[in-house]
């Protein structure tokens, strides 16, 4: 059994490394972590992928075809190029200018930092929807630090630990080092066993899903979760929208999406706060609403619970 409590402890040694090694505030230090734990993640699910197509692949002249990203697309997953695969990053050189890396234009990279920005937009190019959104501000950090940052994740619970684990680890980043800027931010986190009741109840099963506040995206990997347990294809069945005030969260969700194998259109900013925007034109096209709305905002409980909508009943009763 995972000893999530030990993991957790390892992600504070990660955050507390990072936060020694440079001025950056919470938010700033955030999201470079987050990139390297939803890679590491990335890896885990494209080694699993990986052995499931390998399993009946075919061969010619007794060599067994090689694996391909459009193999990946039809599992609804990530494909990962070798140069971002986390194993390769955990095994390169001390001296990584010596090494004579070179990117995609050929240019020689001289710092670790170069390497992993250098991997984060090889897995934005495989997927339309984390374009521009993984962190690529690696080179701030030195290279020991991020070496052992690198070591630090490179953890064999998180190839075993299912589920939401991005949303978790998230969940737990800023309870322990950001608790007052989410409060200043109006995050306000909904545990995953109240995500998961609200799933079940409701029980999504086709159409358009909407989640007006959807922060990690719990409420979509859950609905994913339960629709592929059905013996259906999540993106195939369902198509999901989601909005988000704080545009961080929003790219957290689309990390999220991304490795669950989910597609999913995100809007973030001011005009995503969907109790007051309807950013998607969603009006009246909607199958499932999904949320737990911030019912400490006195204008938002009364718009959003009177009268009371199904996912508002699920979440107050």
């Amino acid at each position: 059994m995972i000893n999530i409590r030990k993991l957790e402890a390892e992600l504070w040694e990660s955050a507390d490394l990072l936060r020694a090694g440079s001025k950056l505030t919470s938010n700033q230090y955030c999201m470079p972590v987050l990139g390297l734990i939803f890679l590491r993640y990335a890896y885990s699910r494209f080694k699993m992928v990986e052995a499931e197509i390998q399993k009946n692949r075919p061969s010619r002249g007794g060599r067994v075809l090689p694996v391909e990203a459009s193999d990946f697309a039809e599992k609804s997953a990530l494909y990962l190029p070798k140069e971002a695969q986390y194993e390769y990053l955990v095994n390169l050189p001390d001296n990584i200018s010596a090494a004579q890396i070179t990117n995609s234009s050929g240019q020689v990279m001289n710092s670790l930092g170069e390497v992993v920005n250098h991997a984060m937009k090889l897995v934005e190019a495989q997927s339309e929807q984390l374009s521009g959104v993984l962190p690529k501000d690696y080179t701030m950090f030195s290279d020991d630090l991020l070496r052992e940052l690198l070591r630090i994740f490179n953890n064999s619970a998180l190839d075993d630990v299912g589920g939401d684990i991005v949303g978790r680890i998230y969940e737990y980043f800023l309870n322990k080092f950001a608790k007052n800027i989410a409060q200043d931010d109006g995050v306000f986190f909904t545990p995953k066993s109240l995500v998961k009741m609200i799933v079940n109840i409701l029980e999504p099963k086709k159409g358009v899903l909407l989640d007006p506040a959807c922060g990690s995206g719990g409420m979509f990997v859950q609905s994913g979760d339960f629709v592929n347990a059905a013996g259906m294809n999540a993106n195939a069945a369902m198509t999901f929208y989601g909005q988000e005030k704080v545009e961080y969260n929003a790219q957290l969700c689309l990390m999220n999406m991304a490795v669950h194998g989910l597609t999913g259109k995100i809007i973030s900013g001011d005009e995503a706060n969907t109790f007051y925007h309807d950013a998607h034109n969603l009006t009246g096209c909607c199958d499932y609403i999904m949320a737990n709305p911030p019912f400490n905002v006195d204008k938002v409980k009364a718009s959003v619970c009177n009268p009371a909508p199904a996912f508002c009943r699920v979440v107050c009763q």
